[in-house]
């Protein structure tokens, strides 16, 4: 069980079989038993796409579904059964919670639709490994870095958009003639998808200077605005993994769940932590001269 975990519970006055339960619940043996279960979903639900293996064996592909989605209501049950109301303060539990529901939606009428958000199990596995759990959360952590990035990228877009419907949207209406198709082309020459042949050279045949509108567009929007999103990304990860060491269990917690907000990770005073680390062990060797 994560340390964090068992000190929330601790501190909230919860002990005896709902202590228990969670410790067990949440040990590497079944935690490696439901990473099992969910890649087994997967290969499941990706064979619920293809006729031929419903044909062949669709009976047992329906069965060992509904056994993999019972094995994930019943670890629920059992973790708001030894969580209580510290269920819902984990975003990655309710993450959880919401993936597993929505699996049990009836599979016929007008909720038909959201069966096929079932394969949103396999997510599942974003909050059982802790290496991916740590990648989400450092990109959710540099998500108000990126809004400045993302807002420079909306201006030099529409401004662009505007520019290019102006010089080429009589020319080339299927591509130029508007400020929407202006920006969907922009954004296809963006990702270097087809942009040369495509679009660029067709519209040099007609207008041959264009080459000095598009290739600056390629070199700020391609080469320099998309590197800013990885860069961000990147440091903020090496800043989470440099801060980790020195985050208290509480900390850890807070900066685990996807809901938490960035500034959760700022450290205490070391003189702090260490009192409380130091009040926390007066507390266990009391409790067990009591128990004595």
């Amino acid at each position: 069980m994560n340390e964090d975990d068992t000190l929330v519970l601790r501190r909230a006055g919860v002990g005896g079989w709902r202590l228990a339960l969670a410790e067990w619940v949440e040990a590497a043996p079944v935690q490696r038993f439901i990473v099992g279960v969910i890649l087994l979903n997967a290969v499941l639900l990706g064979l619920e796409t293809s006729p031929a293996a419903m044909d062949a064996a669709g009976a047992w592909i329906s069965v060992l579904d509904d056994a993999c989605l019972g094995v994930f209501v019943v670890e629920l049950a059992l973790k708001i059964a030894a969580y209580g109301r510290h269920f819902f303060r984990s975003g990655w539990r309710i993450f959880d919670l919401l993936v597993v529901g929505i699996a049990l939606v009836p599979g016929a009428g007008p909720w038909a639709v959201l069966r096929a958000l079932r394969v949103l199990r396999v997510l599942r596995l974003l909050t059982v490994v802790p290496s991916l759990r740590r990648v989400v959360a450092a990109f959710l952590h540099a998500i108000p870095g990126l809004m400045g990035v993302v807002a420079v990228m909306g201006i030099f877009f529409y401004t662009a958009a505007v520019l290019a419907t102006q010089l080429f949207g009589q020319t080339f209406p299927d591509w130029f003639g508007g400020i929407g198709r202006s920006l969907y082309s922009l954004f296809q020459i963006m990702t270097l998808e087809s942009w040369s042949m495509g679009i660029v050279r067709p519209v040099m045949e007609v207008h041959p200077g264009a080459w000095a509108f598009f290739v600056p567009f390629i070199m700020i929007a391609t080469f320099t605005i998309l590197n800013l999103f990885i860069g961000i990304i990147v440091s903020t990860m090496q800043e989470l993994a440099v801060e980790a060491p020195r985050m208290t269990p509480a900390d850890a917690m807070a900066s685990d769940s996807p809901t938490a907000a960035p500034q959760a990770q700022e450290g205490h005073a070391p003189e702090v932590l260490e009192a409380l680390e130091r009040l926390e062990a007066q507390v266990r060797e009391l409790r067990g001269h009591l128990g004595r």
